[in-house]
């Protein structure tokens, strides 16, 4: 049997990642999950945010379905031994290079987007982000010097690191609509001009892909403007996680943001780490309060892209995008005061009975 590490991890983790296990095994019968700890859990029972236990579990899974990591109390730690260092030490262990974004307003939704409904309407488009390099991953210091605390972050970028998160970008691109946006900061940053001399060789090998170079900035503020313009953007580490952001909130919230972590092809059916966006929220975490369509979508991604099972993925975005409209919907989506966790998962499984049946 295929075997998922679920790593349910800090806060509304467990709870939303225990609804993502019940409806990715009703829409694929037969698979086994195993349980590990990871973040701020593992550092209670292991001392570590990322136990050796658990990198195994992983290993010997077809993919890990992720919750979330962190919470207060860590600060003062080193930030090696911090539980958000597990999600880096995961991503970078298993050169899980590119990170997949889908911003999508299911309809029924557009109400809740912080811009006009006729903005967002429609809106569907995928950031493709480079995970594993850049700044996130680059030495840091912090020193005393002349009387002045001093802060070094080094972005370092090899062609190769940048070359393959593009390749699967323009392979993603030619799935789709067929339009790539590369952001970068090429007229300050020399990492962008060597990202942007990358994009440029590789477009040579999808000449059916139309490719548009965009500042960061100027991106920033055309998603605001035309969200609907994009099909699939491509950019590094840190642009790629401000600019996703922004875009799952353009949708109406980030409880409904789903990602995936993956090391080869979009049509690879390879290894891949899948999990939702919205963080832990120890605010919520234990009420039953989370939006878990976030992480059922993530379990969907999973499905397609580890399983290449897309019979499996459509039925649960199906079942998501008619619960949406019907509800019932979390406390995010519902201003008159939301249905639990719990219940929002038991209407988009019963959906999937009825898919399958």
């Amino acid at each position: 049997m295929t075997q998922i590490a679920v790593l349910p991890g800090d806060g509304i983790g467990p709870e939303v990642t225990a609804a993502a296990v019940r409806v990715l095994d009703a829409a694929h019968p037969g698979l086994t999950f195993v349980e590990a700890p990871i973040g701020a859990n593992a550092i209670v029972s292991h001392g570590e945010p990322m136990p050796a236990e658990t990198v195994r579990i992983c290993s010997e899974s077809a993919a890990i379905l992720f919750g979330a990591v962190g919470g207060p109390g860590h600060d003062d730690l080193e930030p090696h031994l911090r539980p958000e260092a597990a999600i880096l030490g995961l991503r970078k262990h298993f050169n899980l290079y590119a990170n997949v974004r889908p911003a999508r307003v299911f309809p029924g939704m557009e109400s809740r987007s912080p811009l006009k409904a006729e903005l967002v309407r429609g809106m569907d488009l995928v950031f493709v982000r480079e995970l594993t390099g850049g700044l996130y991953f680059g030495e840091k210091t912090l020193t005393h010097e002349h009387g002045h605390e001093v802060a070094r972050d080094v972005l370092i970028y090899q062609d190769d690191e940048i070359e393959r998160a593009v390749r699967f970008a323009f392979a993603l691109a030619h799935m789709r609509r067929k339009h790539l946006t590369s952001v970068d900061k090429n007229n300050v940053l020399m990492s962008s001009q060597l990202w942007r001399r990358v994009v440029i060789d590789v477009a040579q090998d999808y000449p059916d892909v139309t490719l548009e170079h965009m500042l960061v900035d100027n991106a920033a503020m055309q998603l605001v403007r035309d969200p609907r313009a994009f099909d699939v953007i491509v950019t590094e580490n840190m642009f790629g996680d401000i600019l996703s952001d922004e875009a799952a909130m353009i949708t109406g919230t980030i409880g409904t943001a789903s990602s995936a972590a993956l090391c080869g092809a979009p049509d690879a059916n390879g290894f891949g780490l899948y999990e939702p966006i919205s963080g832990t929220a120890p605010d919520i975490a234990g009420k039953k309060l989370a939006n878990p369509i976030g992480a059922i979508l993530s379990a969907a991604m999973l499905a397609r892209y580890s399983l290449g099972d897309e019979a499996a993925a459509a039925a649960i975005e199906r079942a998501v995008a008619e619960t949406l409209v019907a509800g019932p919907r979390t406390r995010d989506l519902d201003r008159d005061g939301g249905a639990s966790t719990d219940a929002v998962a038991d209407a988009i499984l019963a959906r999937i009975s009825v898919v399958a049946a």
